[in-house]
């Protein structure tokens, strides 16, 4: 596995450790009838958390070539991936098409 495909699992991870602390701080933060001053405290306290747990910074790879583009999120895996497993049989439900 390349180094990309390990980096961004670990900042799936990350995401996942964080993702009800950083919803509740969103929450309190964005709530308006609250006073100014706790709404400042959890926007500080959101910001204090780990960058790479926000979920803008995962990006979808290929889980067999770790390419960034194209990646199909049903199956996620490439387009050029997919078409070799396409043909293999590999994917369910999906065949060759001919006409």
């Amino acid at each position: 596995m390349s180094n990309q495909i390990i980096r961004d699992h670990k900042r799936r991870l990350l995401v996942a450790k964080y993702e009800l602390e950083r919803m509740q701080c969103k929450a309190i933060s964005r709530h308006k009838k609250l006073p100014n001053q706790i709404r400042y405290e959890f926007f500080l306290k959101s910001s204090k958390l780990p960058r790479n747990s926000s979920r803008t910074r995962v990006r979808n790879r290929c889980i067999f070539t770790g390419r960034p583009r194209s990646v199909y999120k049903l199956f996620r895996v490439s387009r050029i991936v997919s078409r070799d497993l396409a043909f293999k049989g590999s994917l369910i439900g999906i065949n060759k098409s001919c006409w």
